[in-house]
């Protein structure tokens, strides 16, 4: 009786290890499962994300913006001071070319 026993504890013990190492493996594949969606996912929003900043990109540069916003500032700039200097050189011209002719023209 007592190896009857004994077969039988042997027994279920073999049962009970079939069942955990059984729900390992369903955990473990769970596990598997998750990270595979969870990278998917991570995989998309990251996609997503980029062709959102290049639909920004785009839109900045072709509004202006971004490095070229400075360089047409400094040429509007560049371009306003030419503008004064040829103003100011346009009202003194006939003051200098007089000045100009006094210190060159001999008088006898």
């Amino acid at each position: 009786m007592e190896v009857i026993n004994k077969h039988n504890t042997v027994q279920q013990l073999l049962t009970v290890e079939q069942e955990v190492q059984r729900i390992l493996n369903a955990s473990r594949n769970a596990k598997t499962a998750k990270l595979k969606q969870a990278k998917e996912e991570a995989e998309k929003e990251n996609a997503d994300f980029n062709a959102q900043m290049e639909v920004d990109f785009q839109r900045k540069h072709a509004e202006g913006g971004g490095h070229s916003g400075p360089l047409k500032r400094i040429e509007q700039e560049t371009e306003a001071k030419i503008h004064h200097l040829k103003i100011d050189a346009a009202r003194i011209s006939n003051d200098i070319v007089r000045m100009l002719l006094e210190y060159t023209t001999v008088t006898n």
